[in-house]
């Protein structure tokens, strides 16, 4: 089994708004905006680097993302950046009008999502934008695992042709995968072999899933964990053969269970390989306030609770 060690602790925005500094100096035509809220999502390096390229649209969504669709038939790539929730739900209209039905160049980078964004409570926890970005013909949705390959994948963003949501934590997280692995959109990243069960995770909780391999492994359970960090494309190639090897699925997200990575890989099984399945996602329900930590122990969003839900599915299989 790979044993992953934590190396820092790192939030995922701040890997975007390294991968964005750095996008920008390969490339000319990248711009910025934000919502007013730059320093919250990590785009404060790009406007002092790049002032020129920078725009403040102040608390007005809806505008910047229309600023952005209009700066992208000009020939540049705009990242826009803002609270998820926010980015996602408050100007769906604009994203589904404006940008998705005529797949302009755009990045959407949409910060403190989930429930660990803690203390700001159910107002702010966006915990069903996945399922409104991944319902979007067009729209590609990135949701990276760790601060290396949030910049990995904005850098991978900036190189896409097409309208990307890249969903992002605020808070520091463990960061354990390499420095400078290539993160290619569509392909899903295989981080432990196994034969008994398959754990695909995507964002916050990859790393809870490969404690949870672990605390099996100590049990004689063998478990395999996939990143699925491009909810769409989905790599259903990946997913069905990892299926049909354990023949046991739970899949893990700081999400909903209706919409997100749960759901798209539920439905990729029942088109081509039907398994027993388990979800470890969010209830029907809003998240409240409280620090990151007690916000994923509430929740059930730790290793402890994917063990549990392996081993139920394991009695399924069998």
């Amino acid at each position: 089994m790979t044993h992953y060690e934590i190396k820092s602790q790192k939030e995922l925005r701040s890997g975007m708004g390294e991968g964005l500094i750095e996008t920008g100096r390969r490339n000319p035509d990248v711009v910025a905006l934000s919502a007013d809220v730059k320093g919250s999502v990590k785009m404060d390096g790009f406007a002092k680097e790049f002032p020129d390229r920078f725009i403040q649209c102040g608390i007005a969504e809806a505008n910047m993302v229309g600023i952005a669709a209009g700066l992208s038939l000009c020939g540049k790539v705009p990242f826009v950046g803002g609270f998820a929730e926010f980015v996602t739900g408050r100007v769906y209209d604009q994203i589904r009008q404006v940008l998705c039905y005529s797949n302009k160049n755009v990045k959407i980078c949409g910060s403190h999502a989930g429930i660990s964004l803690g203390e700001d409570g159910a107002t702010h926890q966006t915990m069903e934008d996945i399922a409104l970005m991944r319902a979007l013909p067009n729209m590609t949705v990135l949701v990276p695992a760790d601060f290396n390959q949030a910049k990995a994948a904005t850098l991978a963003a900036a190189e896409h042709v097409g309208p990307v949501y890249l969903r992002l934590g605020r808070s520091k997280m463990p960061c354990f995968l390499p420095d400078n692995e290539p993160f290619t959109i569509g392909k899903a990243q295989l981080l432990n072999e196994g034969s008994d069960i398959t754990l695909f995770a995507c964002g916050h909780l990859v790393w809870e899933a490969l404690q949870a391999a672990e605390m099996l492994e100590k049990e004689g359970i063998s478990a395999e964990v996939i990143n699925i960090h491009t909810i769409k494309p989905l790599d259903v190639d990946a997913i069905v053969a990892s299926a049909r090897k354990t023949r046991a699925v739970v899949t893990c997200e700081e999400h909903l269970f209706n919409g997100g990575l749960g759901d798209s890989v539920a439905q990729a099984l029942a088109l081509h390989c039907p398994t027993p399945m388990e979800y470890v996602a969010v209830d029907d329900r809003f998240g409240e306030s409280g620090t990151p930590d007690e916000m994923l122990t509430n929740y059930h969003l730790r290793a402890a609770d994917i063990v549990e839900k392996a081993h139920k599915v394991i009695k399924r299989k069998a």
